[in-house]
């Protein structure tokens, strides 16, 4: 299969991405789909002859517009907008340009989707999966390491990039680490800032026996917390895989994914507490607004118990 060549760009859009990299350290899926972005404003551009710190809000809704006849949906275009716009914002301070022809661009409106989460009984099923019927002591490990995975994952709310950068210790180089004594983990989340959780008791018992077999799987000198079976760091995408594989080995539906535990442990959370701003602080969202999506989740969760419970809401 042949490689996909980066996209060559401007000298000075390359110095924004460069910015975007550097100063703003955005994180690497970001980056990717922003240096997309600004590439596919500059072949606009350059179709319509136009020089791009010379464009008007008239050309930049023109973009837009093939855009959404390319049949990119809202999403897609609103963090090309957003790509775009940053561009321009870039240029305003340099003094390259002397306004923003994005400034007025909204994308279309998307259709709020709610948050997929397990329901209890299924969380707690995929905590309480037996270990792979396999004999052997990678085997075991194996095992002890996944069930340490989904515990951290539906206790602590973790993303799996959150997840995959523990380190085995702590350190001025580490992204994060688990401190057993404190019953604490400290993440590096999105935009580099750090937090720190509670790690419950399950999660420890369940790190306590991951420690002890790790051995057998890491490379000597390898910091990763989590190791694949080659020794070395475990990828978001092999966390996924076995994710699927130990949902499915419990009974749980195929579409069980690492960021459905992090909904669920918010929703779930949320359910028990009511206190939001204590759900968006373990998160790690910078915005309560994007915390209060879970209250929706939360009043379906109500309504269907309203609807399978209550003599009043029986519909003829």
């Amino acid at each position: 299969m042949r490689a996909v060549s980066a996209p060559v760009l401007s000298a000075e859009i390359e110095r924004f991405v460069q910015h975007l990299r550097v100063e703003r350290r955005l994180a690497a899926r970001s980056l990717t789909l922003y240096t997309a972005a600004l590439a596919d404003l500059q072949a606009r551009a350059a179709e319509d002859g136009v020089e791009l710190p010379s464009a008007q809000p008239h050309h930049l809704r023109r973009w837009v517009a093939r855009l959404r006849e390319r049949g990119l949906g809202p999403r897609s275009i609103a963090i090309t907008l957003a790509a775009w716009r940053g561009l321009y914002r870039y240029w305003g301070r340099e003094r390259l340009v002397p306004n923003n022809p994005v400034d007025g661009l909204r994308p279309p409106k998307a259709p709020q989707s709610l948050p997929k989460a397990l329901p209890v009984d299924q969380a707690v099923a995929l905590m309480q999966a037996p270990a792979a019927a396999e004999s052997g002591a990678v085997s075991a490990a194996l095992a002890a390491r996944d069930h340490c995975i989904v515990e951290l994952l539906y206790g602590c709310g973790l993303r799996v990039g959150e997840l995959v950068g523990l380190d085995h210790h702590a350190g001025p180089q580490a992204a994060g680490w688990i401190d057993a004594a404190d019953a604490s983990a400290h993440v590096l989340g999105k935009g580099s800032k750090r937090r720190s959780l509670p790690v419950g008791e399950p999660a420890l018992q369940a790190l306590a026996a991951w420690l002890a077999c790790r051995g057998l799987l890491a490379h000597g000198g390898e910091a990763a917390l989590f190791v694949s079976q080659r020794g070395t760091r475990l990828s978001p995408s092999q966390v996924r895989s076995r994710l699927k594989a130990m949902a499915l080995a419990a009974g749980l539906p195929t579409g069980v994914h690492p960021h459905m535990l992090r909904h669920s442990f918010a929703s779930h959370l949320l359910q028990s507490s009511g206190d939001l701003r204590a759900v968006q602080e373990l998160l790690g969202h910078a915005n309560i607004a994007t915390t209060q999506i879970y209250t929706k989740l939360d009043f379906q969760h109500l309504a269907k118990v309203y609807d399978a419970a209550h003599p009043r809401a029986k519909r003829r």
